[in-house]
């Protein structure tokens, strides 16, 4: 049974530190105590947190109950949930990483879709896989905050050939 340290925990769920602690604290994520008091983190444990998804302690306010979801259902089987690792914006694309467990998934997406889904670092997220195209969802936020990307200078390569 592989053990993560909080920090390391924390890490793989895509938010910080103390809040781990205080949902240690509340219960909502089981650990283990080492002889010297502290917090060890299943892997089982953070599949289980990473599968929920949306079930995952929110740390931020909730959204009133008669916001109705976005997404009721779809035909797509192939649906992973994780928590988003990265977004880089550039002109008018961006690329999001999501962590599903262990692994990253990586969708290329306008920057349009990303600031209407308010997708940001540590927000849970959906991927949707279908044949070779990646998408990726969340549930509405009360608010979206406004958000501008960074602007970087990238160079491109041309290969001889």
């Amino acid at each position: 049974m592989a053990l993560f340290t909080t920090r390391q925990a924390a890490a793989q769920l895509g938010v910080g530190y103390s809040t781990l602690k205080q949902w240690i604290y509340q219960g909502a994520v089981r650990t283990v105590k080492t002889r010297g008091g502290h917090h060890r983190v299943s892997a089982e444990e953070l599949d289980r947190l990473l599968a929920a998804g949306g079930g995952l302690p929110d740390h931020r306010r909730q959204p009133p109950a008669a916001t109705p979801a976005a997404i009721v259902s779809l035909s797509t089987r192939n649906q992973l949930r994780g928590i988003i690792e990265e977004v880089r914006a550039e002109g008018v694309l961006a690329q999001v990483r999501l962590r599903v467990g262990q692994d990253t998934i990586t969708a290329v997406i306008t920057r349009d879709a990303v600031n209407a889904l308010g997708l940001r670092r540590g927000k849970p997220a959906i991927a949707l896989v279908k044949s070779t195209e990646v998408m990726i969802a969340c549930e509405p936020d009360v608010e979206r905050p406004q958000t501008q990307g960074r602007r970087r200078k990238t160079k491109g390569r041309r290969e001889k050939g």
